[in-house]
């Protein structure tokens, strides 16, 4: 089905022979798949397929072929221009192709690793190629300044020439290979911590349980249920307004909520966190950097059309947003922050009772926590993440327990990442509550957020004193997600008489109410 050969208007290889003559491109430097063996490299839309030959042998003498018409459509598919382009390491990549592989099958990844490394090795070639170029365009330049008798002059006039044409036929080459090469290894998943499970969300591993699941002396209701008896919620009129898996909160739900927000936020501070509030529409390409795709197949973002910007789906995404494109201080490192936001997501193909209620929603306030840090400090403000979940957790009194989180349930940016599930009875299972995550250098590569190590107490002189750049750390953490929590209070401190009891630690942060009663006591 292939196309053997064409004609070459211009070709880099044959810049200095008469340019009605048709040469062939050496299989090397050759920027089509394998079942293409020649390009044509016109100056008007030379284009780099999505695959490439991965030969780098030395390149052959050119010979003369005949044109043949290039009839697949492939030959001239449009690459699309990223948005953004992230500072993936490709070397490492290329160095550790083995454990690229075996980490892209661990986390079922549809990554095209041989692609990404054929693409790369082309990049090369050809980026190569255009140094040689321009190395022989100055040469060419540098003979001009001299005197030189008319005919030589006209043979260097001629030489430039070409050579210029021919640098901007492989320069827009390299650009196009360049947007290919990005796009497909930006969907390369992180590397995982070496201690993740392999496997299913069923090989997830517990890493810590608290507390035992509550003995109930009577016939238990769940939230929903809880919820209508104590006017709580209005699901029913949610769904003529906006919609299935909408609500209104009323009456004391409504101070649960705010008072969830207020005592996970005013908790966090503790420990030396900045609050936030955060924009909740941000641009697509800041999803995108975060590992999210907002506009893929089952996305749970919700884009805003004509626009180039989305509803968040975590605040996580803003949060992340505020340092892009910058250079920290070493001496800034770590930045904690905690932000109050609501949340936006479609909950694309969730459905049945596992769904029922407040579980799953569109909208839903959340408190996020999140850190940026060097990078040797990820692995242990991980630990200090997930231990502040915890503390939160046990002070409200709940059943839960920590989970390692295998391979495939991991998101494209997580090195490793914890949940925790909570005890919920009403639904008679455990549902997650929290996530906490060490996203390494993923996103900070994406969204261009660096830091300057210090000079070390006697600093080289001269140039070349002032060490590189060197890429953060992100890790992000809930502190609290309301619906999911409103859950949990309501089915495991019901009582008998249908009221519920307020946990003490909340107790402040809602006007010292202790119970939620029935309205018509």
């Amino acid at each position: 089905m292939g196309l053997q050969s064409c004609t070459f208007r211009l070709s880099p290889f044959s810049i200095l022979r008469p340019l009605s003559k048709p040469y062939k491109i050496p299989t090397a430097f050759n920027p089509l798949p394998c079942r293409f063996r020649y390009i044509h490299c016109s100056s008007r839309s030379p284009l780099l397929a999505r695959a490439l030959s991965s030969a780098a042998a030395a390149a052959p003498q050119p010979t003369t072929t005949n044109l043949a018409a290039a009839s697949d459509p492939d030959e001239h598919k449009v690459v699309k221009a990223p948005q953004w382009k992230a500072a993936i390491d490709f070397k490492w990549i290329r160095e550790n192709k083995e454990a690229v592989a075996a980490n892209i099958k661990n986390r079922n990844s549809t990554a095209n690793l041989d692609l990404v490394l054929e693409l790369y090795d082309k990049f090369l070639n050809v980026q190569k190629e255009v140094e040689r170029l321009r190395a022989e365009r100055n040469v060419v330049a540098n003979k001009m300044k001299g005197k030189l008798e008319p005919s030589e002059r006209q043979k260097l006039i001629e030489e430039g020439k070409n050579l210029k044409d021919g640098l901007v036929t492989l320069e827009e080459d390299l650009v196009k290979l360049t947007d290919e090469l990005q796009l497909e290894a930006q969907s390369v998943p992180n590397i995982t911590h070496p201690d993740v499970p392999i496997g299913g969300e069923d090989c997830s591993t517990v890493r810590k349980m608290v507390g035992k699941p509550r003995e109930f002396s009577f016939s238990i209701k769940d939230h929903v249920q809880l919820g209508k008896d104590l006017e709580l919620f209005d699901f029913d009129a949610a769904s003529e307004v906006s919609g299935s898996k909408f609500y209104y909160l009323k009456n004391e739900a409504v101070l649960l909520e705010m008072g969830l927000v207020n005592w996970a936020v005013s908790e966090v501070m503790k420990r030396g966190f900045t609050p936030l509030t955060t924009p909740e529409i941000v641009r697509s390409s800041v999803v995108e950097k975060c590992g999210f795709q907002p506009r893929g197949t089952n996305t749970q973002v919700y884009s805003i059309e004509g626009s180039d910007q989305c509803l968040i789906g975590t605040a996580e995404i803003p949060v992340g947003g505020i340092h892009m494109d910058s250079i920290l201080a070493e001496s800034s490192l770590p930045l904690k922050y905690v932000a109050s936001s609501h949340c936006f997501r479609t909950e694309a193909g969730a459905a049945g009772t596992a769904t029922r209620g407040l579980y799953r929603v569109h909208q839903f306030s959340k408190v996020e926590m999140f850190i940026l840090c060097r990078p040797e400090e990820s692995n242990s403000f991980h630990e200090e993440l997930i231990k502040i979940e915890e503390d939160l957790f046990s002070s409200l009194g709940l059943h839960f327990k920590t989970l390692d989180m295998a391979t495939q349930d991991l998101g494209a940016p997580a090195y490793r990442k914890f949940d925790i599930e909570a005890w919920m009875p009403g639904l008679g299972r455990y549902g997650e509550i929290s996530s906490a995550s060490n996203c390494t250098d993923y996103q900070s590569r994406r969204l261009g957020i660096r830091f300057r190590p210090e000079l070390s107490m006697t600093p080289k002189k001269g140039k070349g004193s002032s060490p590189p750049t060197q890429f953060v750390h992100t890790l992000n953490a809930t502190a609290c997600a309301v619906p999911r929590m409103i859950v949990c209070l309501l089915e495991n401190f019901q009582q008998e008489d249908g009221s519920v009891v307020v946990p003490e630690p909340l107790r402040p942060f809602m006007g010292g109410l202790d119970i939620i009663s029935y309205k018509y006591k």
